[in-house]
């Protein structure tokens, strides 16, 4: 059950992920990219959790094509390069809603991974 918080702008962490993501081109894209700067993080899933939930302000572009998970595997490995998870990013009705860290591991990370240990490519 998420953890409501009062809104807060995203952070450089959660910034730069989303932002790595949408630099792919996919259908629905372009407006998704011009809804960071209007996303506010509005929820926490769990105490210490990476994965927040996202409201998008009023005045950002609707994207036509996006509901459900933004089509772009965006993986993550570790610093030996062994794979340690992906980052999934949703939509809801068109507006960017969540960012979800699912890792493979016992211990759940606290924090988005650097964006240099994530590759992204589109899901074809």
């Amino acid at each position: 059950m998420p953890i409501a918080m009062d809104p807060r702008p995203l952070t450089q962490g959660e910034r730069a992920v989303v932002n790595l993501i949408l630099a792919n081109e996919f259908p629905g894209a372009a407006e998704l990219r011009t809804q960071v700067g209007f996303a506010r993080v509005v929820a926490q899933w769990a105490a210490d959790s990476a994965s927040v939930d996202l409201e998008v302000l009023e005045g950002a572009p609707r994207s036509p094509a996006a509901a459900g998970v933004i089509p772009v595997d965006a993986t993550v490995v570790d610093e030996s390069g062994s794979l340690f998870g992906e980052i999934l990013l949703w939509a809801t009705d068109g507006y960017l809603s969540a960012i979800e860290y699912a890792w493979y591991g016992d211990e759940p990370p606290s924090a988005l991974p650097d964006t240099g240990m994530i590759s992204t490519e589109v899901r074809a």
